[in-house]
């Protein structure tokens, strides 16, 4: 069985079968109809880089090593300037699945380090179009360079320059690129017999949001809407494309997020994420709740809908069992297998542990989410116009100072308060009760956490995408400065 990874950065309403009102996702609608969704899913951190290593990895980044301890519960991620990456100790996913004889493409952002020791080619990709960054840009070439844009082991150009984006219009024709790279690959593995994992993981809906021209005016919500419905028109003709060849049957895919949307932008960039408490870089529900669909013809029952604690480092684990394989048990796997969950119905008992950099802000359990620690953002961003609860502050909860519940938790009942606006009373029988049995789950996770070695601490000039491999023969190699190794910053 092949499996496709479709890993976008969207939130819980921007999708019609979550309740988007405009109904402009009729694509994922119908894979949603078609297959399995899953209302209870989360990601392992409320930002990108983090929540991508957890995923290939089935490990939280407090163990591999995508967290800081630069400053208390900072989120932290991968900029053109961190020194960090994936270690070579973590076992990656494509890694795992080449045992089985499986051809592993990553199409997109890989957002795990840039250096040449951290290229996904050297962890068990064997194909990769994309970039290792965001395409923040443009930049100037000398504090900064632009970004590169991979084929395989060397760059192809950079964005601006050789990938065009207008910041003006919102224009760039990246996401037909990275679907004709998709559909592509698919048919190359299905002539060859080859079975395959498809890592399609794009980011037109990441500020500065894009769109290509026949999609840019088309949607109600404005630019990001416009690059909703061209990714949304994508997953349609790859899903198309497995049926047309023959295979959607012994085809696994699976569609999710890497953290809520990013309301910073909002409303103009931001998207949605439904009824849920804030968005990215928040360990809320806005931020770490995704929609997440899984499809599989002729295997999943249509039109299932499933309450399963999900997460994104489940999708290790189940691809795995896929390829029948076990995953290692020489180190601690956080993910779960959830094909009993897909296949028959079942559910699995197991906490999600909310994660902000290097502290447990918050553990879910059933219905119950206790907050051990609150903030959304510090006072001095937030009075420069850094919201990333806008319209949304719940008082002592959405706080601007880093607040301590350990000893009396925040508990909310997720069922009847999806929104985290109503604290339950600390004197009640039924506060006390799921306050107890969460500590005690708390206890269990701190008893086997070995954190891994922090990546995301030291970040240098020189390490920029200055000469990135292949840039010799497209005439594109930019001096480096001296190398001035110092302290990141983290001011989320």
């Amino acid at each position: 069985t092949s499996s496709g990874v479709f890993l976008l950065q969207m939130g819980w309403g921007d999708l019609g079968a979550f309740g988007e009102p405009s109904k402009e996702t009729p694509n994922l609608d119908q894979m949603a109809a078609e297959g399995m969704l899953f209302l209870d899913f989360y990601t392992a951190s409320p930002l990108c880089s983090p929540s991508r290593a957890a995923l290939l990895t089935g490990r939280l980044p407090v163990r591999n090593g995508f967290y800081t301890t630069n400053g208390h519960a900072r989120n932290a991620y991968t900029p053109q300037d961190i020194v960090g990456g994936i270690p070579d100790s973590e076992l990656l996913l494509p890694e795992l699945l080449k045992k089985a004889g499986y051809t592993n493409k990553i199409i997109g952002k890989w957002h795990l380090g840039h250096r040449p020791q951290f290229h996904p080619l050297r962890h068990g990709f064997d194909e990769w179009f994309g970039s290792p960054n965001c395409h923040f840009g443009p930049y100037d070439s000398t504090e900064r360079p632009n970004i590169p844009v991979y084929r395989d082991w060397d760059m192809a150009g950079r964005y601006y320059e050789d990938f065009k984006i207008d910041l003006k219009t919102g224009e760039a024709n990246l996401t037909q690129l990275y679907l004709q790279e998709a559909l592509d690959f698919i048919s190359k593995q299905q002539a060859s017999q080859q079975p395959f994992f498809l890592y399609w993981a794009i980011d037109a809906t990441h500020a500065p949001v894009y769109a290509s021209k026949q999609f840019l005016g088309t949607s109600q919500r404005g630019l990001y809407g416009d690059a909703v419905r061209e990714i949304d028109d994508s997953v349609g003709k790859i899903l198309k494309h497995l049926q047309q060849l023959g295979i959607s049957e012994n085809t696994f895919v699976f569609f999710t997020s890497d953290n809520g949307a990013a309301l910073i932008s909002a409303p103009k960039q931001g998207g949605s994420n439904g009824p849920f408490l804030c968005g990215k870089q928040t360990t809320f529900e806005g931020g770490m709740r995704e929609p997440a669909i899984a499809w599989w013809p002729g295997h999943i029952p249509a039109g299932g809908v499933s309450h399963q604690l999900g997460s994104v480092m489940d999708l290790f684990s189940t691809s795995l069992s896929l390829a029948g394989l076990q995953p290692p048990s020489d180190r601690q796997i956080d993910g779960i297998d959830l094909l009993p969950v897909i296949l028959q119905g079942k559910l699995i008992d197991r906490p999600i542990f909310y994660y902000r950099g290097n502290e447990l802000m918050a553990v879910r359990a059933g219905l119950y989410k206790a907050h051990y620690w609150t903030w959304s953002n510090s006072w001095e961003e937030h009075s420069k116009g850094i919201d990333f609860c806008p319209g949304q502050s719940v008082a002592g909860v959405t706080t601007h100072t880093q607040e301590e519940h350990t000893y009396l938790p925040l508990l909310f009942h997720l069922g009847r308060d999806p929104g985290e606006k109503y604290p339950l009373s600390f004197a009640s029988e039924e506060y006390q009760q799921a306050v107890e049995h969460i500590s005690g789950l708390v206890q269990q996770h701190r008893a086997t956490l070995v954190p891994g070695q922090p990546q995301l601490n030291v970040c240098d000039q020189a390490v920029m995408n200055w000469a990135p491999p292949g840039c010799e023969k497209l005439g594109k190699c930019l001096k480096a400065p001296e190398s001035d190794p110092k302290k990141c910053s983290w001011p989320h």
